[in-house]
């Protein structure tokens, strides 16, 4: 990666078809004074996400809507790490939920392996959300940053805010899941919010090097 970080202006398209990051990705890049357009409202395909990373998902995501929209584009791959199931489901978290995307199912799903693995204490339920964030250009610029969040997994699930694995998500230092945090409390940034979400903090990190601050 070259040292020149480019800066991001104008209009951009959100390679997403999940509305709940849709909406996330809109509030966060709003005060930037940058206008979002979605892969889905494009009519644009979803690439075979193909890689073996977080990082790498995010860069097919962002590089394919940037050549077929021939506009900067903006991707995240994000998922949840668990510590008990080495490391599942990972960059198969969104998949885990099925074509339905269930999340209730997928959370039932983790909740059943780590009580057959016997972890019930809460040390033995350590998680981590990770956010990686790809922005591409149609002349095959990338920039990429990556952040994570710690907590702890928690049972039954708690909230109805949020999307994903949220509900069962416990962030290290809260007495309260993802799941019953308000949008502002889990990704608002600074002074409004904590900036605590895996999303948000990564978006700190690419704000620092590919957007105007305000």
């Amino acid at each position: 990666m070259s040292n020149s970080h480019r800066k991001l202006t104008g209009r951009i398209v959100i390679a997403t078809h999940n509305p709940g990051k849709l909406a996330e990705m809109r509030e966060l890049l709003a005060p930037h004074g940058i206008e979002a357009v979605s892969a889905g409202e494009l009519g644009l395909g979803e690439p075979d996400e193909t890689g073996e990373t977080f990082e790498a998902n995010a860069r097919i995501k962002a590089v394919a809507a940037a050549e077929a929209a021939q506009l900067p584009a903006f991707a995240d791959d994000s998922g949840i790490v668990v510590d008990a199931l080495d490391g599942a489901p990972g960059i198969y978290s969104a998949r885990w939920a099925g074509p339905g995307k269930d999340f209730t199912a997928a959370m039932t799903r983790i909740e059943r392996l780590l009580q057959e693995r016997g972890a019930t204490a809460p040390q033995q339920r350590g998680a981590h959300f990770v956010s990686a964030l790809c922005v591409a250009w149609p002349d095959g610029h990338v920039e990429e940053v990556e952040a994570r969040v710690d907590g702890t997994l928690v049972w039954p699930p708690r909230g109805s805010a949020g999307f994903g694995y949220d509900p069962m998500f416990l962030p290290d230092g809260h007495d309260r899941t993802f799941g019953e945090m308000t949008s502002v409390e889990k990704h608002g940034l600074p002074p409004l919010g904590l900036g605590l979400s895996h999303r948000a903090r990564a978006f700190v990190k690419l704000a620092e090097i590919c957007l105007d601050q305000r």
